[in-house]
């Protein structure tokens, strides 16, 4: 049998691909390895026993901070970024649907925000707060620091979806004698479902995990990224590894349980069809 000879490109395009898994996956599995150190363990090779020790070092709150309560803000402030990042990301598809004046700068002003630097955006939107005699908080100026990082790339994931959305879906219900609510309801939100519910997953995951535009916007309690950026600098066992572990497990969860809900939608729409 002859076998097609591989170019030059593809061998490069492979050991890139494979440098690439290495560094994205190799700290990872170290992390959750090193996380399973039997109680004498340290932050590195080899493993001195196997124990779920730090697990449980990890909810102790004297030990390495409050883990359970920044877990909590970061979660629901996650929620809170999501929400309101599809809601508006939704509106604005709808709205760009038609020209309007003004459009290219609302535009062009709502993506800003994804060259400024984070840092820069996270001490003004303090310093704003500080200025008008309001005290930063995770749930208002973070919150708002969260949105300018996570609506521009909702915007711009609905535009993509509304630029190759074909209007003959609503006419077609219209000449069916629809009104323009349930054309909406009926036609046009089943067919973008996937699309917002990846939206509402891009909200989450960046809030979720965001450390700049957090650090001068959180107030007097941290966040679950903050948390760990102060364990690091006072907590030298493997509870680190197993925040990493934990929250690892976690995010994984979420993008399970997001593919679940298009797979399950995805299924009832060709039943439907």
């Amino acid at each position: 049998m002859n076998r097609e000879k591989r170019s030059l490109e593809f061998y490069i395009l492979a050991i890139f691909f494979i440098v690439f898994v290495l560094f994205l996956y190799g700290p990872l599995s170290a992390v959750i390895i090193l996380s399973f150190q039997g109680p004498d363990g340290g932050l590195t090779f080899p493993l001195n026993g196997v124990s779920l020790h730090w697990f449980a070092n990890l909810f102790e709150k004297q030990a390495v901070g409050d883990f359970g309560a920044s877990f909590r803000r970061s979660f629901v402030l996650g929620l809170m970024v999501m929400v309101v990042t599809v809601v508006v990301s939704l509106l604005a598809g709808l709205a760009f649907r038609r020209r309007f004046r003004g459009a290219s700068l609302l535009f062009y002003a709502t993506v800003a925000s994804l060259v400024v630097p984070s840092i820069i955006i996270s001490l003004g939107i303090g310093v704003v707060f500080q200025q008008g005699g309001l005290a930063p908080a995770w749930y208002s100026s973070a919150f708002g620091a969260h949105l300018t990082w996570t609506l521009p790339f909702g915007v711009l994931i609905m535009f993509a979806v509304f630029n190759r959305f074909s209007p003959a879906y609503e006419e077609a219900a219209r000449d069916l004698g629809a009104t323009s609510w349930q054309t909406f309801r009926h036609v046009v939100l089943p067919m973008i479902a996937p699309s917002l519910i990846g939206v509402g997953l891009f909200g989450f995951t960046l809030s979720y995990d965001e450390f700049a535009r957090t650090l001068m916007t959180s107030g007097t309690y941290n966040t679950l990224p903050l948390e760990i950026y102060g364990m690091t600098t006072n907590v030298t066992t493997p509870v680190l590894y197993a925040l990493g572990t934990v929250t690892t497990l976690f995010s994984f969860t979420i993008i399970l349980v997001a593919l679940g809900i298009m797979v399950m939608l995805g299924r009832r729409q060709a039943k439907k069809n």
